[in-house]
């Protein structure tokens, strides 16, 4: 804005710069005029210096570089531009950290900082904090935001992820089956342990098409379920060619799998987000062939010596087993039925031997009152017995009267079969043609029956 010919701050800041200031400025008499409140150049180059630190945040600028000078005191200086505008940046020594990725002029670059104005000259310029080549510096943010997304999900939780077996059935490898990583793989598995069958699930693991296939070959592996272990990856490369393993369908495919997934992507320096996203992460494709079998020595040396062991315990349990049998059968001989009797008669021999001396002793004792005793006692024993073989002989002729053999006697005969033994008491119990036997008074008949009779009849 001009005032009595005089240009004014706002001309050129616009209306947010803070307070009325007034340039210097000729007039076209080349006169300069004195107006009061006039600043110094260095006061406007300070102000304008904050003005631009303060209004604008730090940013991401893209540009080609060129004018590059790298001076002896390692500061690094060149223009920034595109194709209708360039601007100052300054890259100073203390701001740079590992390589300056031997920047150059022609590079496509992606400069971080903030804006600023050096004061001695009044050039705008770019201080620069960081710098990454434009392609991949894009990238790299992608990468950042996709991975911050991610693990606020829980998607790199290490409660979520899954044990490998300690000796897999049967290995799955996701790749392109004509990269160098798949050769490093089975060369690794060939001589850890060759026993172990390999299933390769062909995929490009670069280019566009990359994460579809990676994607739909893992779900052919699912699908088939014959693996209990899966290796995902591929050789080293640039970030643009590892970028396929920085897929989001892809890492929520690896996420959701039911089968533990090994992430082997690149050289040890390689970070993908399936690396993250994966229930392991291999540094490259020879380090998981490494990690997801044992050594076949390492394990056969195992078992040997955890057969040793075994035998060595069995062993020791069979004699303690032993010794406590030998133990538990003397027990068992003391407290056994035949022990128990043996030693019971003993004590009745023992208890009998001192009941006949103490009877001996006593009969001597009570010899003279036995004795009358005794010729009672064998008077009337013998008047018992006498009237006891009366009634035997009693007994005798009444149980001979109603005998079986005192009826066979009388004429009769009890008939038999031969072949149940039992007795006959109809004719209905035979058939013509059965055997039977009659017993007599003395001795006995076998007969063949020819007919058989109705009681009728």
């Amino acid at each position: 804005m001009r005032v009595n010919g005089q240009l004014y701050a706002d001309d050129i800041f616009g209306k947010s710069f803070a307070g009325l200031v007034i340039l210097a400025s000729m007039e076209d008499s080349g006169q300069v005029n004195a107006v009061a409140g006039a600043i110094t150049v260095s006061q406007l180059n300070r102000q304008a210096r904050m003005l631009l630190e303060k209004g604008l945040a730090r940013l991401w600028v893209e540009g080609e570089i060129s004018n590059i000078a790298k001076p002896a005191s390692g500061h690094i200086y060149f223009t920034l531009k595109d194709d209708t505008a360039q601007i100052r940046a300054a890259f100073f020594r203390q701001r740079q950290r590992g390589p300056t990725l031997g920047l150059k002029n022609g590079d496509q670059v992606l400069a971080f900082g903030r804006v600023s104005l050096y004061e001695a000259r009044g050039d705008y310029q770019l201080i620069v904090e960081q710098v990454e080549p434009a392609g991949e510096g894009a990238l790299r943010r992608q990468f950042e935001v996709l991975k911050k997304m991610l693990a606020a999900e829980g998607l790199f939780d290490d409660d979520r992820k899954k044990r490998l077996p300690a000796l897999p059935r049967r290995i799955g490898v996701i790749t392109s089956p004509t990269g160098a990583a798949i050769r490093d793989i089975l060369s690794v598995l060939g001589r850890r342990f060759p026993s172990i069958p390999v299933v390769i699930y062909p995929a490009a693991v670069q280019g566009d098409a990359a994460p579809a296939e990676l994607a739909a070959a893992l779900q052919t592996a699912i699908r088939r379920d014959e693996c209990d272990v899966l290796v995902m990856g591929r050789g080293g490369g640039s970030l643009e060619d590892l970028w396929a393993f920085n897929d989001e369908k892809l890492a929520r495919a690896i996420a959701a799998s039911p089968i533990p997934i090994v992430s082997a992507v690149g050289h040890e320096v390689d970070f993908t987000i399936a690396d993250f996203v994966a229930d392991l992460r291999a540094p490259t494709p020879s380090g998981a062939a490494e990690l997801i079998v044992p050594d076949r020595g390492d394990w056969l040396r195992s078992i040997d010596s955890i057969a040793l062991r075994i035998a060595r315990l069995g062993r020791r349990t069979v004699e303690d087993r032993g010794q406590t049998l030998d133990w538990l059968t003397r027990r068992l001989l003391q407290s056994s039925p035949q022990q128990t009797l043996l030693r019971q008669h003993e004590r009745l021999h023992e208890l009998r031997r001192r009941l006949a001396t103490a009877m001996r002793q006593e009969f001597l004792r009570q010899q003279p009152l036995l004795a009358g005793v005794w010729q009672r006692l064998n008077a009337a024993t013998r008047a018992a017995v006498a009237a006891n073989r009366h009634r035997l002989e009693i007994a005798i002729r009444g149980l001979h009267t109603v005998s079986p053999l005192a009826t066979l006697d009388r004429g009769y005969a009890i008939v038999e079969s031969v072949a149940t033994g039992k007795v006959l008491m109809s004719a209905a119990d035979v058939s013509p043609g059965s055997d039977i036997r009659a017993r007599l008074a003395h001795g006995q008949l076998i007969a063949t029956v020819q007919t058989i009779e109705d009681e009728q009849e």
